[in-house]
This record gives structure tokens, sequence and C-alpha cells, in this order.
């Protein structure tokens, strides 16, 4: 049976939409019959969760961690960082013995993998979710043509050079590294999808919930997620009073947390509609679909940005998968998850008076509604169910694996 080490950045117990993208990888290819394993940097000791483990196994998949802390001055932290990882990939190897290097962005676990790989005589898959470059940009970490910016895009560039075969998560990745120069045929997609028996079977309405939180009879727009700068949360916010003088019942629910939440809040407060906005923070994991239950329409109002039009979120293929309605942000990532007007609404980015008059609209007139919620929820299921995503990973690693290698997927 073929052997995939995934060579990560954190994991779970940690949540966060990678780790849940990883559980989704992993738990596919274990169904088709592939042992998989991963590996963990010393970023994920961050987290403070199984920091002093070796060895840990969660939701019945095992991660092994890598020793030490990562400290000292810029670049130097990075390339001990680097060091360590390839280091405990040679170790992890040599009692598991992989057959193929699977690493996952950032660029620092992809050169760890080429390193290990190199040493191990394994191939080695990079799989980018992101370009961390333009994410630290989208988060306001980072400054788009920054010293910094440019060394992480060389990185980059140089793991995807080194790496025997490269995948991504969506078109927009895939393009810009034609762009940069870079052979098609090496590049394939694996695009983000959704584990349906976590997300496939929505529950009733919580009345109890939407009582104690005073949603009223609704409709009720909902945002579950992390409260970063590019989500475009102030839009939305923003955009509140001219939604509630259209629809005088509309409620704006908002849950998860982030490093933009006290802006958000107070500028929730501070708002004409502050009676109409309710925040509840974070959630446990396993509460989600009661918050989801009583949301009528999910909206993402991302901002025009290079990390919004590369990059395609989990997030609305989850709602959709829940049976809930979307509506997003006309950017790249959105338009290529997002069919106006049949799966979901678009709206202009950037943009709170265009936001409002596209929710005024979808909220005002509930005919379409359902014939809407079930051609979406079709739609992740034929094009964005994992069980039938991962089977792609199949052509890539027999590229890479000798025929008496090569895995035999599970029927």
């Amino acid at each position: 049976m073929t052997r995939i080490l995934h060579v990560l950045d954190h994991s779970l117990p940690l949540h966060s939409g990678y780790t849940f993208r990883t559980r989704a990888i992993l738990k596919a290819q274990e169904a088709m019959g592939w042992h998989v394993r991963g590996v963990t940097g010393q970023r994920h000791a961050a987290g403070g969760e199984d920091a002093a483990a070796a060895v840990v196994e969660v939701d019945g998949l095992m991660f092994y961690r890598t020793s030490g802390t990562s400290a000292g001055l810029p670049l130097v932290r990075e390339w001990s960082e680097v060091a360590a990882l390839a280091d405990r990939i040679v170790e992890v190897a040599g009692e598991w013995r992989p057959d193929v290097l699977h690493a996952h962005s950032p660029a620092l676990c992809g050169l760890a993998a080429v390193r290990a790989g190199k040493k191990l005589g394994i191939p080695v898959v990079y799989e980018i979710r992101a370009f961390w470059e333009d994410a630290a940009v989208g988060n306001g970490t980072g400054r788009e043509g920054s010293a910094k910016y440019w060394l992480t895009r060389v990185l980059e560039n140089d793991v995807v050079r080194a790496a025997d075969r490269v995948v991504t998560i969506c078109e927009g990745l895939r393009q810009d590294l034609i762009a940069r120069g870079f052979a098609p045929e090496k590049l394939s997609i694996m695009r983000n999808g959704v584990d349906l028996q976590l997300f496939g079977d929505p529950l009733p309405r919580d009345v109890a919930l939407g009582v104690e939180l005073g949603l009223g009879d609704g409709p009720v727009i909902g945002f579950l997620g992390s409260f970063y700068p590019y989500e475009g949360l102030d839009d939305l916010i923003a955009a509140m009073p001219a939604i509630v003088a259209a629809v005088p019942d509309a409620r704006l629910l908002m849950v998860g947390g982030g490093p933009a939440e006290a802006d958000l809040r107070a500028q929730a407060a501070a708002s004409p509609a502050a009676g109409a906005i309710r925040f509840v923070g974070r959630v446990p994991h396993h509460d989600v679909d009661r918050y989801y239950s009583l949301v009528d329409v999910v909206c993402y109002p991302r901002k025009g940005m290079r990390l919004t039009d590369l990059v395609t979120p989990l997030k609305p293929l989850e709602a959709m998968a829940q049976g809930t309605l979307v509506a997003a942000s006309n950017v790249g990532g959105h338009r290529e998850l997002i069919q106006n007007g049949v799966t979901g609404t678009l709206f202009p980015p950037d943009d709170p008076a265009g936001l409002a008059a596209a929710m005024s609209g979808l909220l005002a007139d509930r005919s379409g509604w359902q014939a809407r919620r079930d051609t979406a929820a079709a739609y992740v299921r034929a094009q964005h169910d994992w069980a039938d995503n991962v089977r792609h990973y199949d052509s890539v690693y027999q590229a890479l694996l000798p025929i008496s290698q090569r895995p035999v997927a599970a029927a």
C-alpha cells in the first residue's frame, strides 16, 4: 500500500481552515485505501496544544511533531525552522518509510520537504493553498512590494521549481504560476471540497438559540468565520442601515473572531443599525451547525485584492452544502465557485451601497430561494465532494512512482 507523508505548517487539534482541509484530505485518502500520516513544523507548537508530544493521534489521524521553537533573527529563524522540519521528516521516514512526501504551503514546508526528499530519494508534491505573501497583505501583517513580500515570492518559486509536481486549490493560483513561466503540465488543481458527512445534513432551525440571540423572525444574514481585514466585514456592517431600511426585520449574525474583531464591534456599536447586529464570538466547532441553522443568507464581502482574486475560499461551499443561500463579492476566487443568480448572488467588492442593493433585493423576494438552495447543494455534491475530489491526487502520485508502488484506489 502506498504511504503518503503530508508535511504541514500546523494541524488538528488546532482549528482553522488549513487544518480542516488537511483533515478532509487525509480522511478521504484513507477511505481510498492509502496510508497517510502528517508531520508538522515548529510553528504548530505556537498553538500551545500537544506542543511537547512527539507523536499524537487526533480524530483517528497520526501526526508527528517537530521539537523546538521558532526563534532568532528573521531569515536565520526561518532557515532554522526548515532545517528542523527537514530533519524530522528524515527521522519519520526512517521509521515509517513513506513513498511520497506531500508538502502543503507555506514555502517553508515545501523547502523542508524538498531538502528531505533529495536526501531520501523520495518524490515531492507541493500543494499551494494561497501565496503567503498575498495572505500577509490581506491579514494586515505585510505590505505588497516590500522586501519580505518579494523574498517570500522568491522562496515560493524555488519550491515550485524543485518539487516533482505542484498542485493548487484553484485555477487562479495555477494561472499565476503559468504566468511566472512554470510548465502547465507540472501543475494540477485539487479544488477545495466539503466533507459531506460533516456538512451535508443541515439541522432544523434552532428556535431556542434564535430567541436567545434576539433574532426575531428574520431574515438573518450571517457570517461564520475569521475576522480578517480582507474579508470586508466592515463593508457588510456599513451596508446594514440601508438593508434594514429596505427590510426592517433583517438581522446580521456575526460568528467568529480575529484581528479585526475589535474594530468591527466598535463600528457596529456606532451604526444606526446597531440594534440589528449580533456578535456571538467564537463557538466550538461542533456547535457551528446550530448557528448555520439560523442563517438565511451567508454573506462573504471580501475585498478586491490579489489574495481574493486568486484564492477560492472554503466557507461558501460549506454554506451551500448546508442548504444556506450564499451572497459574495464579485472577486475572482468567488467567481470560480458561484454562478450569479444560479448558485448564489454576486455584488461589487468594496461597495457597501452595491452590497446593500443586492442583499435587499435578495431578501425582499423569497420566491426562488428553495430552487437556488437545491441547485447550489447539487453543485457541491457534483463538483466539490472530497470523497470524489481526492481521486485527482491519484494521477499526480502515479506519475511519480514506479509501477510496483503506484496506489490502487478503492472502488
